[in-house]
Parts: structure tokens; sequence; C-alpha cells
């Protein structure tokens, strides 16, 4: 029948990691509810533009929504007290230092609730071992101040979250964050939802179809990100 979405499927964790077409979901786009956080069915998830996000109590719980939100490097807005924060230096920016320790903390201190659940950190790490996620750490004076981690599926990068102990570390991390990975070869950067926050960062919203359109070619190609060497790479300043 025209017009009718199909409701999410259930999955059982033995069943094989493959998900449904997204564009045959609704705009809230939860496409399957179940089954396990293997690396398999983690990766079968994000190369059909899926992720995984529920809380804990709760069985797994697949997304795809229509918008998706992007950033990119042309897109990537950055402010003026942002700059002088970059300008002035005084931290230091490493890639996969301490992957788990990161995703730990972009899961506390939340009092509306977290994702980033002990299940989640375990399964993400799992993939961080493998190669297939990847974290930026900022630090000061030796301490972990900002961080961010995500998933990378060929030259999809899928950012997840991002945490902050001082003020715009997180905002350093995500800039860095852009810059090296479209430098290293990266072409779409996932970052699942706008927020007010992302959206003064650039933050754009493009049609789900569109979004799997642009995935199913970023996500064949080869890009290795082991290796990255962090760093800051500015937009020119708007006038």
């Amino acid at each position: 029948m025209r017009g009718v979405r199909r409701q999410p499927v259930f999955l059982r964790a033995e069943d094989p990691p493959r998900f449904p077409d997204p564009n045959l979901y609704d705009r809230d786009g939860l496409v399957a509810i179940g089954g396990d956080l293997g690396s398999a069915r983690l990766l079968a998830a994000y190369r059909s533009g899926v992720f995984p996000w529920y809380g804990e109590g709760y069985v797994p719980m697949w997304w795809s929504p229509d918008p998706r939100a992007l950033l990119s490097p042309a897109a990537l807005h950055v402010g003026r007290s942002l700059r002088r924060v970059l300008a002035r230096g005084g931290f230091e920016l490493t890639w996969n230092r301490c992957f788990s320790r990161v995703m730990t903390e972009c899961g506390r201190r939340r009092p509306e609730g977290t994702w980033v659940i002990p299940e989640m950190i375990a399964a993400y790490t799992r993939l961080h071992e493998r190669g297939h996620a990847h974290s930026l750490e900022v630090w000061q004076d030796g301490e972990l101040v900002g961080g961010t981690y995500g998933v990378q599926v060929g030259a999809l990068f899928a950012a997840e979250s991002k945490f902050h102990r001082r003020p715009d570390m997180s905002k350093v991390a995500l800039v860095a964050l852009v810059g090296s990975v479209f430098a290293a070869g990266i072409e779409l950067f996932d970052v699942q939802f706008t927020t007010p926050h992302l959206l003064g960062l650039g933050a754009f919203e493009v049609p789900r179809a569109q979004y799997l359109a642009r995935l199913a070619s970023a996500r064949e190609r080869l890009v290795d990100l082991r290796r990255l060497v962090p760093r800051i790479v500015l937009p020119p300043a708007s006038a």
C-alpha cells in the first residue's frame, strides 16, 4: 500500500549481521530492535547507514533518521573566540592514545543520561582494536581535557560523541577531527542529528536518501586512519 512505512524488524543475536533498507522506514528511522553489539553487526550497521542508540537496561535499537546531519571542512564554522583559543594553543592532540577512556569520559557527567553505557564501550573498544574505531584526545599539562571518537568504514567517519573538562576543548577536538580525517581521505563525516551546538559549528542536514547514496560510494573506498597525525586545519575566516 502506497505511503505505508515498515515496522522495525526484530533481531536475534544469532541472526546474520544485516539490516533492511532504511529508505523503507519513517523519518524517525527505527529500523531494527534487538540483536547484539558484535563487531560484524556494528560494521554492517554503519555500512547500511544505521547506528545503535539506546539506554542502559534496554535491548539494542538501530536507527537511520531522516534527515541526516553532516559536517564538512567547507561548512565548518570556527568563530572568533574559538580561533583565539586555537591560536593560543597550549594543548596537545593525540590519536588513538586512550580510546576506551575517551568513550568513558563521553558518558560521564550527563544529568540527562547517556547511551555510552558499559556494553557500548566494550563493543566499540573491540572495533577500535580491529582498526575500525578511532579517538582524538586533547591534553593540557598532562591531563585529558577533551576528546571525541567515532567509527570508520572506508571513506565514512561517523562521529559518535565528544566531551570536555575545560572550556572549548570538545570544540578543539571536533575541529581537529574534521580537518585531520578529511586531509587523510575521508569524504563523508556523519554526526547523525543536528543540535544547537553542532549547528553553531556548521553542521547541516541532508535527506536520508542522499546520505545513503553518498555512503554507498564512500564505504567502498580505502582510507587508512590508523597512523593519522591530528592537526588543526582551519577554514578561511568569515568576512
